[in-house]
């Protein structure tokens, strides 16, 4: 079975060969992979450690063309980014102070225009031929009406609009999801992708709770994701998965209501549980992830990994799950993620009725 049959079984939730997987690895994480393991420099781990998931992406922003570096010198950077913020960044950091946003009340929504989501550039990374080569199921990606308005709006910004001006965090959330619907349309038709579908990347939730209340989501973003979901649905797309950090379970109702058809990473530390979701809501949803990067992994005994991954896989055998963590660090042993991936694919397997230890 290849992995796009084995991926869309899944999602079908019908029985697969085996469970299938789905890690990113940090390059931190794969140099010392490489090295530890002694192998060749131009190791593919996604092919090594037998991933069967791949994301392709388009650039959403909505104006690339209009990115640009506004000063310069030994203390920083301050730049004009391509979500129309102005940004400060300093030698050797990996966060930026943000500055200024273009977006500062409602009348901007009427007088900006964005950049055409039709511009090649934005798909140069869609190779048709790597598509037919590449042995992983691909899917394209966009991101989500949350945290695509946070970044033209400014997070905190955003935020403060959410509780204390709903309808101009509404007005603005659906500017970005008309955007969006036009990238991940074209992202589907350059991408030939439609027999697998796309990816909506919206972190919504802390690890204690989503990162606004669920009468603000169903006001505020609920209608967006349901054009979202009908637009690629309608424009020929089989799957439409939602990838969201942190604890948004109580989303998922109308997560579920929107016509999403599964969530990823499904974080153990934020309080979800594959078999406990997969209990109560059946085949109404399926789940990509469920392995905990922030603590069994990193820190755990073999015994620890084998439990945890052990409850993935036997709720795998009827379909519906795939397992994965949300990404794979360099807090990670290797020995423990070496350990990891032998057991899943050992214990994963479904063929010939093998049971699960």
């Amino acid at each position: 079975m290849t992995s796009k049959e084995r991926v869309m079984m899944m999602l079908d939730h019908q029985k697969p060969d085996r469970i299938p997987k789905f890690d990113s690895f940090w390059s931190e994480f794969s140099e010392k992979c490489i090295k530890e393991l002694n192998l060749p420099l131009r190791t593919n781990l996604d092919e090594y450690f037998s991933i069967d998931i791949g994301i392709v992406v388009a650039d959403e922003t909505p104006f690339p063309t209009r990115a640009k570096t506004l000063y310069q010198d030994s203390t920083g950077t301050i730049s004009q980014n391509s979500w129309g913020c102005i940004v400060r960044t300093r030698p050797n950091s990996f966060f930026y102070e943000e500055l200024d946003t273009i977006v500062k009340n409602k009348s901007d929504l009427d007088r900006i225009e964005f950049d055409s989501p039709y511009l090649d550039f934005r798909y140069k990374g869609f190779d048709p031929e790597k598509f037919r080569t590449d042995r992983r199921c691909i899917f394209c990606k966009t991101g989500g009406p949350f945290l695509r308005s946070a970044h033209v709006r400014g997070k905190q910004n955003f935020l403060y609009d959410i509780a204390g001006d709903p309808e101009f965090a509404k007005a603005l959330a659906d500017r970005i999801a008309d955007h969006i619907i036009e990238i991940g349309k074209e992202s589907l038709r350059r991408g030939e992708l439609f027999d697998t579908g796309l990816w909506i990347y919206d972190d919504m939730g802390s690890n204690l709770q989503p990162l606004m209340s669920p009468k603000s989501f169903e006001k505020i973003f609920l209608p967006a994701y349901k054009r979202m979901v009908k637009a690629f649905k309608s424009a020929g797309a089989k799957k439409v998965v939602l990838h969201s950090d942190g604890n948004i379970e109580p989303l998922l109702d109308m997560i579920i209501e929107a016509g999403i058809d599964a969530i990823n990473p499904v974080e153990p530390k934020a309080g979800l549980n594959i078999p406990r979701l997969k209990a109560k809501y059946g085949k109404k949803l399926a789940y990509i992830g469920g392995m905990c990067n922030a603590n069994v992994l990193p820190y755990g005994t073999f015994k620890d990994i084998e439990l945890q991954a052990n409850e993935i896989i036997e709720c795998a055998k009827d379909g519906g799950v795939a397992i994965g963590a949300h990404s794979i660090g360099p807090d990670i042993p290797v020995k423990n993620y070496l350990h990891y991936h032998e057991f899943v694919m050992k214990n994963g397997d479904f063929k010939n009725g093998r049971e699960i230890v």
